[in-house]
C-alpha cells in the first residue's frame, strides 16, 4: 500500500454541457475520484462549445457545487472550433481557463495557428494542439507526423508554449525529441492505450482518433517515456453511449474511456516490466503534467500495488462503458482518493 498526491489529468471530455447522455460533470468526476485523479482538464468540445466566459463558468460552477476533484477547464482557440476567428484568450483566462485547444478539431491553417501562438506567448499561456493532417486518414502515421512537424515549425518562428496532445506514432516523437534538443519550448502526452495495445481491431471499443497504431509505434513510444520525450501519460477519456459504440466498427464515434484504468495499466505495462521505476512513472501521471499547466498537485491517494484485479466495464463510475481493456487482468488498484 503507498499514498501519494492525486493524479493530474491533462486530457479528457466531461461532455457536459450538450452531450450528457454521453457523460455529464458528476459522473465524470465521480469516475476521475475512482481512478484517483485530484485534478482533470476537460476539454472544449461541449455544446455549446467552451469558447465564451459564461459557458466555462457554467462547468466551474457545476464542477463547485459537485465538489471534490478540481476541474481546471481548457477553452477552445478559435470559436465554435472550427473558424479562423481567434477567442478572447485574456478573458478566458482571467475567468479560470487553464489552457486552449480545439482538441477533435484540428486548426489547419498556419497563418491562424501562428496568430493564436503569439497570442500565447503574448499572454503567458498553454496551448494544447491535437496534431492532425485531414488529407490523411487517421489511420495512417502521416496524419499526425506531418501535423506536427508543420506545427513545430511555427514554434521555431514565433514561440510559445506548445503541448502536444496524445502522441501515438514514431515519427512525431522523433520530431518531438529533436525540437526539444533545440530547446524549444514544446512539451507532450501519450496514452495508456498507446503504450499497451497496438494494431487493427474490428470493434469499435477499440477506435480511438489518433487510432492503435503498429508495434514499431508501441514500442517508441515505450522508449519515448523512459527518454523524457514524452512528459506526461493522460487518458483522453472521452466518453460515448452503450448505443454509439455497439455500432459497426466504421460507424461508431471515436473514442474510449480511460480515468478507472489509467495507474493500472501504466504500473502493469510499465514499472512491473522495469521500463519505468515508480517514482518515473508517477512524475509523468502528477508532477509533470502539474508543471506544464502551472498548479500544484491536489488530493492524496491510497493504492494497493499488489492487488490484482481485472477489468469489468459494468463496475465503471462513468456512465461509458466504452474500454478496449475489458478482462485484462491488471496490477494496482487504486483504494480511495481524498481531497484536503
Amino acid at each position: 500500500m503507498i499514498v501519494t498526491k492525486g493524479f493530474v489529468e491533462l486530457h479528457c471530455h466531461l461532455r457536459e454541457p450538450g452531450f450528457e447522455y454521453k457523460e455529464d460533470i458528476a459522473s465524470g468526476m465521480a469516475a476521475a475520484k475512482t481512478g484517483g485523479y485530484g485534478i482533470i482538464c476537460p476539454m472544449p468540445n461541449t455544446n455549446p462549445v467552451c469558447d465564451n466566459v459564461e459557458t466555462l463558468k457554467y462547468i466551474q460552477a457545476r464542477a463547485a457545487q459537485i465538489g471534490g476533484v478540481k476541474v481546471l477547464p481548457v477553452c477552445a482557440m478559435t470559436k465554435d472550433l472550427n473558424s479562423d476567428e481567434l477567442v478572447d484568450f485574456e478573458a478566458l483566462h482571467n475567468a479560470g481557463a487553464i489552457a486552449f485547444s480545439n482538441d477533435g478539431r484540428p486548426v489547419e491553417n498556419m497563418a491562424t495557428f501562428k496568430r493564436i501562438l503569439q497570442e500565447g506567448k503574448r499572454l503567458g499561456l498553454v496551448m494544447m494542439s491535437h496534431a492532425e493532417n485531414t488529407e490523411f486518414s487517421p489511420f495512417d502515421n502521416r496524419s499526425e507526423y506531418t501535423a506536427v512537424g508543420r506545427e513545430l515549425k511555427v514554434v521555431e518562428e514565433v514561440g510559445g508554449q506548445l503541448h502536444f496532445c496524445h502522441i501515438s506514432t514514431k515519427e512525431s516523437l522523433e520530431l518531438i525529441r529533436t525540437a526539444k534538443k533545440k530547446g524549444l519550448n514544446v512539451t507532450c502526452e501519450t496514452a495508456p492505450h498507446y503504450f499497451t495495445l497496438s494494431g487493427r481491431h474490428d470493434e469499435a471499443r477499440f477506435k480511438m482518433n489518433p487510432p492503435l497504431r503498429s508495434e514499431v509505434d508501441r514500442l517508441a513510444v515505450i522508449e519515448a517515456l523512459q527518454d523524457g520525450t514524452i512528459d506526461a501519460i493522460a487518458t483522453d477519456h472521452a466518453p460515448h453511449s452503450i448505443e454509439e459504440k455497439t455500432r459497426p466498427f466504421n460507424e461508431a464515434p471515436f473514442g474510449i474511456v480511460g480515468f478507472e484504468t489509467a495507474f493500472a495499466l501504466g504500473y502493469t505495462y510499465l514499472v512491473c516490466t522495469g521500463k519505468l521505476n515508480l517514482d518515473e512513472f508517477l512524475k509523468k501521471m502528477i508532477d509533470n503534467p502539474a508543471r506544464i499547466i502551472g498548479v500544484e498537485p491536489f488530493g492524496r491517494v491510497e493504492i494497493d500495488l499488489d492487488e490484482e484485479w481485472v477489468v469489468n466495464a459494468k463496475e465503471f463510475r462513468t456512465k461509458a462503458k466504452n474500454s478496449p481493456f475489458e478482462g485484462m487482468k491488471l496490477y494496482g488498484k487504486v483504494k480511495g482518493c481524498e481531497y484536503v
